[in-house]
């Protein structure tokens, strides 16, 4: 598997998160890890990250993370918990597969800020539709 390929693929064909400023920057065998540059277009009314910025950063995360694994996957559903509020000048996600089969598979997605601390969880159930990643072999 070329993890490289995969990470090249999604960062320029998600023309969502390129347009948000979400980019992958590591993929692996059921793991991802994307970055959000934070700037005053990613905050709402109260000077946060807004929480559809932070949940498509976990999402995206997600993405990277099951199609490192070999499949290409989408979300089923998506439970995220907001700790505290995103802020500073960028923010981590860091997903890691809990379990997979041959058509669900469960992920967690950790954010955190620039200090380390966690921001929020998001828990994913995905449904595997192909059994190759996107942008990979």
């Amino acid at each position: 598997m070329d993890y490289g390929k995969v990470k090249e693929f999604l960062n320029e064909e998600d023309k969502f998160c390129k347009f948000c400023g979400i980019q992958l920057t590591e993929v692996g065998d059921g793991y991802a890890e994307a970055v959000l540059q934070i700037d005053e277009n990613k905050l709402n009314g109260r000077q946060v990250v807004q929480g559809g910025a932070i949940m498509t950063l976990a999402d995206f995360a997600y993405a990277g993370a099951i199609n490192g694994s070999g499949v290409t996957g989408v979300s089923l559903n998506c439970t995220t918990n907001f700790i505290r509020p995103g802020s500073g000048k960028m923010l981590k996600a860091v997903c890691r597969r809990i379990s997979q089969g041959k058509k669900t598979a469960v992920y967690n997605t950790e954010v955190t800020n620039e200090d380390g601390k966690l921001v929020a969880t998001m828990n994913i159930t995905g449904f595997i539709i192909d059994d190759k990643p996107l942008g990979g072999e």
